[in-house]
């Protein structure tokens, strides 16, 4: 029987401590990750236990530091990201535990923008340059400006009125290659949900910066579509799911400002006005089958189409807010994705997107970096894998 028994290595249990609150992590949470009673962890922080190699390994990778810091004499100096505006209005939005694993996401985020750029540099290329067409104000219309977003994009709508069944349930990653193609640096992180967050915007030229998640593929392209409207605002920005219409705070209209043009650029305004005239009122509310129709025909979620058609003052805004959104929220909080990918090496450009993984893959064959460095950029601790990888990207 393998049984671990504690080490005699000189762990300070106050950098334990400290490090598990820097993480916001509570000793509940810890000795749960562990499989041990709490009273084992506060023992090892007291300097009264000490843990095996394992669990103190175990315990590094849970707070997110470094093994050999439980074995330092004092604190780190640790430079903090400037924490992106934090533009979620609904509650536990300002939870600290959360916040910290927030500000995680966003160093991971930042430090695959630095590698991105250093790799631009190892290769002797310049970065895509962000298209200066694509610069508004909360002054500015929508409408005009999703037009312009879409001449940049390269994406008619003659185009996504043709998208096959299979095309809408990869219309985030179509999306996504089209923003990587002028400068947008799009990475997934599917653990944003769980603290409350819809997508995140760092806003740096070159290689602005968005992080989304795994939702339902309608849902996901209306997301992205949000955040690439942050970047057209120059506003960094952390989004959640809950807006608030109600008040006039500067969060509520920059929210509502790229609500409404990530709705005016899946469903242009002249494209509806063909098919429905503008009535002479807002309706008191619209029949499923009817909002079901228009979505298909626009090939977006009917979320996205309602929020559409209250926008342009065809379905009243108190139906929305009243009835439908909390039956689309609910609905998407169920969401499962039913398939998972062909090859498991697309788990890795699903996180850090195509243009990330080409230029790790383009440095690494033009003799720019090593095959360890390669691995370590991708996150991919078996080189092996990354032979995988390299055969495989060609047909991403």
């Amino acid at each position: 029987m393998n049984v671990e028994v504690a080490s005699n290595l000189p762990y300070n249990g106050a950098m334990m401590r400290w490090a598990r609150k820097w993480r916001g992590r509570t000793l509940a949470e810890a000795a749960d990750k562990l499989g041990v009673p709490a009273e084992r962890i506060a023992a090892w922080e007291d300097d009264k236990d000490v843990p095996t190699v394992r669990q103190a390994r175990n315990l590094a990778s849970f707070y997110g530091r470094e093994f050999l810091e439980f074995f330092y004499d004092e604190e780190p100096t640790i430079v903090e990201p400037k924490f992106v505006p934090d533009f979620r209005i609904h509650r536990g939005a300002d939870d600290p535990g959360k916040n910290r694993e927030i500000l995680e996401i966003q160093r991971w985020a930042e430090l695959q923008r630095i590698n991105a750029l250093e790799l631009y540099l190892d290769i002797e290329e310049e970065p895509p340059a962000f298209p200066e067409s694509l610069h508004a104000t909360l002054k500015d219309d929508v409408e005009d400006v999703s037009a312009t977003a879409r001449d940049a994009l390269r994406f008619p709508f003659a185009r996504q009125k043709r998208l096959t069944y299979k095309e809408r349930q990869d219309f985030p990653d179509f999306l996504r290659r089209r923003m990587d193609a002028i400068g947008v640096l799009v990475l997934r992180e599917n653990a944003l949900p769980h603290y409350g967050v819809s997508g995140l915007c760092i806003v740096q030229f070159p290689l602005p910066i968005i992080v989304f998640s795994a939702e339902a593929p309608a849902r996901s392209a209306f997301t992205l579509m949000h955040e690439f409207a942050h970047i057209i605002l120059r506003e960094s920005a952390i989004s959640g799911p809950e807006r608030n219409p109600v008040g006039s705070g500067r969060e509520k209209q920059v929210e509502r400002w790229c609500d409404r043009f990530a709705a005016a650029f899946l469903v242009p305004r002249e494209e509806m006005l063909a098919l429905r005239p503008l009535p002479e009122r807002p309706a008191p509310s619209i029949g499923d089958d009817v909002l079901s129709g228009l979505a298909r025909v626009f090939r977006v979620s009917q979320h996205a189409m309602l929020i559409r058609l209250v926008d342009l003052k065809y379905v009243s805004p108190e139906y929305y807010w009243g009835v439908k959104r909390p039956q689309f929220l609910a609905e998407e909080a169920k969401w499962k994705s039913k398939g998972i990918p062909k090859l498991w090496v697309s788990r890795i450009w699903n996180k850090v997107g195509l243009l990330y993984t080409g230029l790790v893959l383009e440095a690494l064959g033009t003799g720019r970096i090593q095959p360890h460095q390669a691995q370590s950029l991708l996150g991919i601790p078996n080189p092996n894998h990354l032979t995988v990888i390299r055969q495989e990207f060609g047909g991403a």
